[in-house]
């Protein structure tokens, strides 16, 4: 069960990145945080229906997707089918990195 929602955390953290990165985001920005991703973590995992809260903050993060995209332990969950389907759900587009 522990590892489960570890894995879902890494997930979601891994779908902010890859918003973050999709956006050319201004110098106004936040910062890249791959915590907020953990709002993301069940639909990420499961497919389920993002939260109102998890789509506010894969937008705060757009502007780091593919910064979190090269990143080893969260690039992987963003080529996950459930990863872009929670993205656009959102209504957030995926980068090209």
């Amino acid at each position: 069960m522990a590892v489960r929602k570890d894995m879902a955390m890494v997930a979601a953290m891994m779908v902010l990145a890859l918003l973050a990165l999709a956006s050319t985001a201004s110098a106004a920005a936040a910062p890249c945080n791959a915590g907020l991703l953990a709002a993301c973590a069940s639909p990420v995992m499961t497919g389920s229906k993002p939260s109102a809260a998890c789509c506010s903050n894969l937008r705060a993060q757009q502007g780091c997707f593919c910064q979190f995209a090269k990143n080893p332990i969260y690039g992987r969950y963003i080529q996950s089918p459930y990863t872009r389907q929670t993205v656009a759900t959102c209504g957030i587009a995926l980068p090209h990195c």
